[in-house]
């Protein structure tokens, strides 16, 4: 019978031999996951026998990683902010960069802890709990037209008890009958990424929504559509925030300057690359 030490130093060398950029990393997790141990016990107990059982599991979700399945899929969680969130096919998985629209967004909420936010396309719901989670003061709302996504933003929300009103729908369809000039923060991290874009064919997108990945040849046709939608949406002193591709902060910049935005700013993320445009509603 092969120890759990042994059984990893294989993984590793298999997942090597994959598409994997952190094969250690991921043979942990997945050995975690399948004999029910925290990190700490993996590594105390590496030198014990894994059980038949245990060893099924994991090589069940090995493989499936060795074709490519993201590992938060497979784990059925990802860690953002201060949370931890349930992801599924349904959902994107949430990305270290968007923490950049949380930090831009809840620095623009400090000053009004009353402030009414909205999560476009929320997926997992990770940038609207982050913000909820860190002000709780805030009215929360998220508008998802993915059922699936918004269930899975559901339960998260229910898992740290925290109170958001979610709709399903595209866009600003949902509340077209009582929310304009309602909301003090839109923030959004919608489709960015254009139709022929090689990278969908790469890595975890793979296996990701491509209704939530993909908008239009330029991959800004989403923006521009909730950009100029905003503009009823807002109140009068009110802030729109979007994430963006690393090569797209100059046309985010001037899609909302010319649709009369004030004060518009490109953020940088942590690689040092444009990331988040926020503007403030035009006057």
């Amino acid at each position: 019978m092969q120890t759990i030490r042994q059984v990893l130093n294989e993984a590793v060398v298999k997942l090597q031999n994959s598409s994997s950029d952190s094969p250690k990393l991921d043979a942990k997790l997945l050995l975690m996951k399948a004999c029910s141990l925290s990190q700490v016990q993996l590594m105390v107990h590496d030198n014990e026998p894994i059980s038949q059982e245990q060893l099924q599991a994991f090589n069940e979700l090995l493989e499936q990683r060795l074709i490519g399945h993201p590992i938060a899929h497979l784990l059925g969680e990802r860690d953002f902010w201060d949370l931890t969130l349930k992801v599924t096919p349904d959902t994107l998985i949430p990305r270290p960069d968007t923490e950049v629209l949380v930090e831009q967004a809840l620095k623009l909420i400090q000053s009004n802890k009353q402030s009414k936010v909205l999560d476009l396309g929320t997926g997992s719901g990770a940038i609207i709990l982050a913000l909820k989670h860190t002000i709780p003061s805030i009215s929360a709302f998220a508008v998802d037209k993915s059922p699936g996504a918004l269930q899975v933003a559901q339960e998260n929300a229910r898992h740290y008890d925290l109170e958001v009103n979610f709709n399903l729908g595209s866009w600003f369809e949902p509340l077209q009958e009582h929310y304009q000039h309602y909301f003090d923060v839109i923030v959004s991290n919608p489709p960015y990424i254009e139709e022929e874009d090689e990278h969908l064919q790469r890595g975890d997108v793979r296996f990701e929504p491509l209704s939530a990945l993909v908008s239009g040849k330029d991959g800004l046709d989403d923006i521009r559509l909730i950009a100029s939608q905003a503009i009823s949406y807002l109140t009068k002193d009110g802030f729109l925030l979007f994430e963006h591709g690393y090569n797209q902060g100059p046309a985010v910049h001037s899609i909302l300057t010319d649709l009369g935005y004030r004060q518009v700013q490109t953020i940088k993320d942590y690689g040092n690359n444009d990331r988040v445009t926020l503007g403030q509603a035009p006057a």
